[in-house]
C-alpha cells in the first residue's frame, strides 16, 4: 500500500514526463480553444483529457503509445465539433448553450433567471463587479453559454447588436 517498486515509480516517472509533453503538444496543435473559457462540451473534453493523463500516468495496463491515442483522439473530436459548429451554425445548439438574457432596461426578467437557477443576488454581483451600483443603469445581463455573466451598461448598448441571438432578447435585436 506504501511502496510496491522502485520500477513502478520509475515507470510513473518516465511515462509521466513523456505523457505530460505529450499532454502539452496535444493542446498546442489543438488551439487555442482547447483552453478557452469553457462551455459544457469545453468542459466535458478537458476533464476527459485529465482523466485520461491520470490513466495514463497511473495505470500499468495502459500504455504510453495508447494513452497519446486517447488525448489525440480527443483533441481531434473536440477540433472536428468546433470546426462543424462553425460552419453549420444550427449544430451549435446541440453542443453549447444559448446565452440568455437576464436582465433588460434595469429590470430583472424573473422567469429567464428561475429557468437558468440564477439568483437576484447573482445578478447584483456581477453588476456590482463590473463596477456599477445601479441596476437601472444597466440595459443588460447576459448568461453566457459558458456560465459568465455579462454586463452591458445602458451607456454602452449602442444599437443593441451584441444581443442578436440572446435568448428573451428584445424584438428588432435578437430571435429571442
Amino acid at each position: 500500500m506504501w511502496f510496491d517498486s522502485w520500477s513502478d515509480l520509475g515507470r510513473i516517472l518516465a511515462v509521466g514526463a513523456s505523457a505530460y509533453v505529450s499532454v502539452l503538444l496535444v493542446l498546442r496543435l489543438s488551439g487555442k480553444r482547447t483552453l478557452a473559457k469553457l462551455n459544457a462540451f469545453d468542459l466535458v473534453v478537458t476533464v476527459a483529457l485529465g482523466s485520461t493523463l491520470a490513466t495514463i500516468l497511473l495505470s500499468s495496463d495502459v500504455s504510453w503509445s495508447e494513452g497519446v491515442v486517447a488525448l489525440g483522439l480527443l483533441a481531434s473530436a473536440q477540433y472536428l465539433v468546433a470546426w462543424v459548429t462553425v460552419r453549420r451554425p444550427g449544430l451549435r445548439a446541440v453542443v453549447t448553450a444559448r446565452p440568455t438574457l437576464l436582465l433588460r432596461d434595469g429590470r430583472a426578467l424573473e422567469g429567464a433567471l428561475r429557468e437558468q437557477r440564477v439568483s437576484m443576488d447573482e445578478l447584483r454581483q456581477a453588476v456590482r463587479a463590473s463596477g456599477s451600483g445601479d441596476l437601472s443603469s444597466i440595459a443588460a445581463v447576459v448568461l453566457e453559454s459558458d456560465g459568465s455573466l455579462s454586463v452591458v451598461p445602458a451607456s454602452s448598448l449602442g444599437d443593441g447588436s451584441s444581443l442578436e441571438g440572446v435568448q428573451h432578447a428584445p424584438a428588432g435585436t435578437a430571435d429571442g
